[in-house]
């Protein structure tokens, strides 16, 4: 198992920047790949980033494309996800999540709230 947690998010204007952090411990050799999601009030959770951790390699929904970028820092365990011209859309709370490929996800974080102002 994968204990994951994430840190980083608040409440900003439209337009501001943010960046989540998500720090790995555990069986961290486990894991393949590392990914984003968020969930509106309301609304079923939805993916928005994903990153293989041995080659680095990325996807991002389209919502999200241009404007946020997901990392890994390998000697941290760690994963960002910085996120730019941030919209009110974006308001959710994002989960970080681990998993043995890109499709199945076992581990999650408890997540952190974002939250953008009009």
């Amino acid at each position: 198992q994968v204990q994951l947690v994430e840190s980083g998010g608040g409440l900003v204007q439209a337009g501001a920047s943010l960046r989540l952090s998500c720090a790995a411990s555990g069986r961290t050799f486990s894991r393949y790949a590392m990914a984003w999601f968020r969930q509106a009030p309301g609304k079923e959770r939805e993916f928005v980033a994903r990153i293989i951790w041995a080659n680095g390699s990325t996807y991002y929904t389209d919502s999200v494309k241009g404007r946020f970028t997901i990392s890994r820092d390998n000697a941290k365990n760690t994963v960002y996800l910085q996120m730019n011209s941030l919209k009110p859309e974006d308001t959710a709370v994002y989960y970080c999540a681990a998993g043995s490929n890109i499709r199945t996800y076992d581990d999650w974080g408890q997540g952190t709230q974002v939250t953008v102002s009009s």
